[in-house]
């Protein structure tokens, strides 16, 4: 338990000032609860001698009122200690693994991955805000003021002390029995949580697929693969729920025992003392009373402590992060002179599928290159490499004649801005996202931004204009829309350096026009880096680059590519006679 205790506490951090508080806020209550007993003591003694005094009356009121106001001060302060330790331990562990995702590969970010990190984010961290800082209080607490009880009864009888000592350590065997039960089971128990939220995930960001090819009925073939997979998630979850507390539930009622009859044995105990003439009638009364309240306190502490083995498992869980390798951050801050682009014998691998194989590429500064080749030939995973997204396997990749690796990651994407052909939008505001640039740009650099985009009018036109609050990844537009706000939000950033990763692939015709605008805006006086199979786009191009399996197999213009035989003569005569292609 002290391990365990021990891991909550340094993940707690900066917070442990307000756990130390509440835990000596909640001794001053049990102090405070103290004032009860004598006052319950005064009262039973007057009773006894018939003592009618008011100055006795006058101390069992005070003691009273001092012991309820006390009892309410120390307990509210204790309750708002432990939700700010509680909410800010979450929040600092996400705010931790938020800027720690910057700097991990993005092959780390499977879909394994990212409904493991989900969970941690939510269910995971959820449990610790919820019950990391109580069970710490509640516990420790809990044993303090147990201890101030037992020490309070040798002080009237040590006979009844020894009895109530008896009764503690018997419980603090029972405990630490579940303790050792709990730490068996409640990593199972973490797990299958973990992958509740995982698939649960998948199914919701997968549900235009569930719902396109009729997934979620029966249609009598039985139930789909993806449904089978949720509901034994659903059904492992509740099962390792269930069994944790089916092997928690004979300790717990084993501790509830050992308290009972522990208190029996003190009641017995003082009336046999009193009646073999060994107890006053005024203690034997008291310890009565005291038989009620004296494990009230450890036995909060012996639930805390079963709750504690749990919240330990959601800390480790969320300290996963600690250790996952980040990218290499001893750079220093560049701004080159010059944004020239070289890949020197550039090897790369994916989970064991070597994607570049022994790459060479020299990019001038301010000049246009486009990258042609078959599907998973390897065109993104160079501009992703350049991006410093993936570190190579083998070579190095340099900017301004620079190893990217010697740029903090920080200053290596001040020189880059990358529109993809997937755009992703936040639930905000359109000016928001085209913020997003440069958060400390102003409305008036957002709309001059956007007017270059050309998407200032098609934002006009929205209900609140730039405060219109666009859906989850931009749903509410169009392909064209969201490129259009993609260019905006590169166009405010003004990166030297451009990558275009078939950014105008599923641009509907009506708006290519208006995208090919914005990407002039864009492109003037950068270097570009172009991903693209329109012909349009590509003859322009000062050096076209073809990759296939992962090499460069052809390079030069256009005019020096289209008479050679190979991928480029193929691609420009396909891309041809599709444009030329018409209804007759």
């Amino acid at each position: 338990m002290i391990k365990i205790f021990k891991k909550i506490w340094d993940f707690a951090g900066e917070e442990q000032k307000y756990i130390k508080r509440s835990i000596v806020m909640a001794f001053l209550n049990a102090v405070f609860h103290m004032f009860q007993i004598g006052a319950i003591f005064l009262t039973i003694q007057a009773l006894v001698t018939g003592n009618k005094e008011v100055k006795t009356i006058g101390y069992v009121v005070t003691l009273m009122a001092v012991s309820i106001l006390g009892k309410v001060i120390t307990n509210a302060y204790s309750q708002l200690d432990q939700t700010h330790a509680g909410y800010y331990m979450a929040a600092n562990k996400r705010i931790f693994i938020g800027n720690k995702m910057k700097q991990i590969p993005m092959g780390f970010f499977n879909q394994s991955s990212l409904g493991n990190i989900t969970g941690i984010c939510t269910t995971v961290l959820g449990d610790v805000e919820t019950t990391a800082p109580m069970v710490m209080v509640t516990t420790l607490g809990g044993f303090i003021t147990t201890a101030v009880f037992v020490a309070y009864t040798f002080f009237f009888d040590w006979r009844m002390g020894l009895i109530a000592l008896a009764g503690v350590v018997l419980y603090c065997i029972a405990i630490s029995a579940m303790e050792k039960k709990t730490r068996e089971t409640a990593p199972y128990r973490q797990k299958a949580q973990a992958e509740l939220v995982e698939n649960v995930l998948e199914t919701i960001q997968g549900m235009e697929v569930v719902k396109s090819f009729n997934l979620s009925r029966n249609n009598g073939n039985g139930r789909n693969e993806k449904e089978q997979k949720i509901d034994l998630a659903i059904k492992s979850s509740r099962d390792k729920n269930l069994a944790m507390e089916k092997v928690l539930t004979p300790y717990t009622i084993l501790q509830e025992c050992i308290l009972r009859v522990a208190s029996v044995i003190l009641m017995a105990a003082s009336l046999a003392f009193y009646l073999n003439g060994t107890m006053e009638l005024t203690y034997t009364l008291m310890f009565l009373v005291i038989s009620f309240i004296i494990f009230e306190q450890i036995e909060q502490a012996g639930h805390g402590v079963s709750i504690m083995r749990v919240c330990g498992s959601s800390v480790e869980q969320a300290n996963q992060m600690d250790d996952t390798p980040i990218m290499d951050e001893k750079g220093q801050e560049i701004k080159p002179a010059s944004h020239s682009i070289d890949l020197n014998h550039v090897d790369f691998s994916y989970e064991k599928r070597q994607i570049l194989k022994d790459v060479n590429l020299h990019i001038k500064d301010k000049t246009m290159t486009a990258i042609i080749g078959p599907s998973g030939s390897g065109k993104s995973t160079i501009c992703n490499l350049i991006a410093r997204f993936w570190d190579v396997d083998k070579g190095s990749i340099s900017i301004g004649g620079t190893d990217i690796k010697d740029y903090t990651l920080e200053s290596l994407m001040n020189q880059i801005s990358m529109v993809l052909q997937d755009v992703y939008l936040f639930q905000d505001t359109i000016e928001n996202n085209i913020r997003f640039g440069n958060p400390n740009a102003t409305r008036s650099d957002v709309i001059k931004a956007a007017k270059k985009a050309c998407c200032h009018d098609f934002i006009m036109s929205l209900p609140e204009d730039y405060d219109t609050i666009i859906g989850s990844n931009g749903f509410s537009l169009s392909g064209g829309e969201k490129q259009r706000i993609s260019i905006a939000r590169a166009i405010l950033k003004d990166a030297p350096i451009i990558i275009f990763d078939e950014a105008t692939a599923n641009v509907d015709p009506e708006n290519e026009d208006q995208l090919q605008k914005a990407i002039e805006q864009l492109t003037k006086d950068k270097t570009i880096i172009m991903i693209a199979h329109r012909l349009k786009t590509v003859r322009n191009a000062d050096q076209i680059v073809v990759v296939d399996n992962g090499r460069i197999v052809q390079r030069g213009t256009h005019k020096q590519l289209v008479d050679q035989e190979g991928i480029y003569k193929r691609f420009i005569g396909a891309r041809t006679k599709a444009e030329n292609w018409s209804i007759a």
